[in-house]
């Protein structure tokens, strides 16, 4: 028999690889404690809904669904709860999560009441996203405490009151305000270079005109539909502007269409039930249109053809002053 020495060594050799490819415990390596705690604080802040049921003790919390951790540190970067049928306010306990970098509670239609303060604790957030519920109050000026944030979408809730200036001091490169019950004017610090993406403002009560630094803006997308604006929109147009989608419908603006300069790579424009004058400008026939509505203002002569506009029915042009052509009646 080989004695214990021997015997020993030999159990080294055997087991020293099994041992070395082990992993460490998964819930000390991957999972902050801190980082636990604070997440059962956020689930039991939203009344434990079902869809939540798996994050318990009994799982490292990095595994939970809906969470995200650092791979080296085990922090917690990315918390998105959505679709919980929770009737509750955001727990501030979210703000005990202090290396977040992406937030999310998205259609949770009974998540109520104003965004909490403890929230602008989180300052290494570059993506908010708070769309889909029953969030209410105003839109926080406090915001504009995180620096870094870079993606913000409030869309699809009941906030009322005026649009915070001070947001156009974050580095953002998307916004997304529509479908709240927001009124006043439109910021002119809306307008800042980093905001490429899009901006959308839509289904709100805003008012008062398109701002004049507008016209240096980078946005992509301008979704500003269904408001109360008015005023002169030329301001928007200019063959080296950088839109691709412009969507002015159902305000109250009142320009001259002929003197529109379309930028190059306009591909949808909505300006229906406006006050929009003049004819439609020839150069319409140059872009390649996905979308196309002049429908319901006080345009009048010959609709342009050639390009795409054939793809377009009568609905694309009626109820205007006096426009004729192929979709509509003949030119007398």
């Amino acid at each position: 028999m080989p004695s214990t020495l021997a015997f020993s060594y030999f159990l080294y050799l055997f087991l020293l690889p099994l041992l070395s490819s082990a992993p460490l415990p998964v819930s000390s390596a991957r999972c902050n404690n801190d980082d636990k705690k604070a997440l059962l604080a956020v689930k039991s802040g939203l009344g434990n809904p079902y869809d939540l049921i798996a994050w318990t003790s009994d799982y490292p919390c990095c595994d939970w669904a809906g969470v995200s951790c650092d791979s080296a540190t085990g922090r917690v970067t990315s918390l998105d709860i959505s679709g919980t049928n929770s009737s509750a306010t955001i727990p501030t306990s979210v703000a005990d999560l202090p290396f977040l970098q992406s937030l999310t509670f998205h259609k949770n239609a009974n998540l109520t009441g104003p965004i909490p303060s403890a929230i602008a604790t989180l300052t290494r957030l570059t993506f908010l996203r708070l769309d889909w519920n029953g969030l209410s109050g105003p839109v926080p000026a406090f915001l504009a405490r995180l620096t870094a944030l870079d993606y913000l979408n409030l869309a699809f809730n009941q906030f009322s009151g005026d649009i915070p200036p001070s947001l156009g001091s974050l580095p953002l490169e998307f916004l997304r305000l529509d479908r709240n019950r927001l009124t006043g004017p439109i910021p002119s610090s809306l307008s800042r270079p980093s905001l490429t993406y899009g901006l959308y403002l839509s289904h709100n009560g805003l008012t008062g005109s398109i701002p004049r630094s507008f016209a240096n803006a980078q946005f992509e997308v301008l979704d500003l539909s269904r408001n109360q604006l008015a005023g002169d929109a030329l301001l928007l147009f200019g063959t080296s502007k950088p839109f691709q989608v412009l969507d002015l419908s159902r305000n109250q603006f009142e320009f001259n269409f002929t003197a529109v300069e379309f930028p190059e790579n306009m591909t949808a424009l909505d300006l229906n039930h406006n006050r929009v004058y003049g004819s439609i400008p020839p150069e319409i026939t140059q872009r390649e249109w996905q979308l196309l509505n002049v429908s319901y203002n006080r345009l009048c002569g010959q609709i342009p053809t050639g390009g795409n506009l054939g793809r377009f029915d009568e609905y694309s042009f009626f109820h205007n002053k006096c426009l004729c052509g192929p979709p509509l009646a003949p030119c007398k």
